[in-house]
């Protein structure tokens, strides 16, 4: 094997292992944040105005879901005119908090 392809097998094996790893979140720290969330989202059976739809539960909702939702929200990859605005206004540890608290809730 040549040194060119040992280093990149080293460097895949290196994104890899770390593809996989992210921040548990402060779970103290994430309750204090939900506190906007739970205005839609924790009201059983809410439906937003506009667009007409019902809001998501989101207590016992999988960790990296929440954090993959929030950045996606935050980047504009995903359309919710409030949501959006939430979600710009984190960062990426307040993300990381939350998601912590909010997957530690039973469904």
């Amino acid at each position: 094997m040549t040194r060119v392809q040992l280093l990149g097998l080293t460097v895949a094996a290196a994104f890899l292992a770390t593809a996989s790893v992210h921040a548990e979140g402060d779970k103290a720290a994430g309750r204090k944040l939900i506190y906007t969330c739970n205005g839609c989202h924790g009201v059983p059976g809410y439906a937003n105005a506009y667009p007409n739809y019902p809001v998501p539960q989101i207590a016992g909702q999988n960790q990296q879901y929440i954090v993959n939702a929030l950045h996606e929200y935050k980047s504009g990859d995903r359309k919710h005119p409030t949501m959006m605005a939430q979600a710009q206004s984190l960062s990426d540890k307040d993300i990381e908090d939350i998601a912590a608290y909010l997957s530690s809730l039973a469904k």
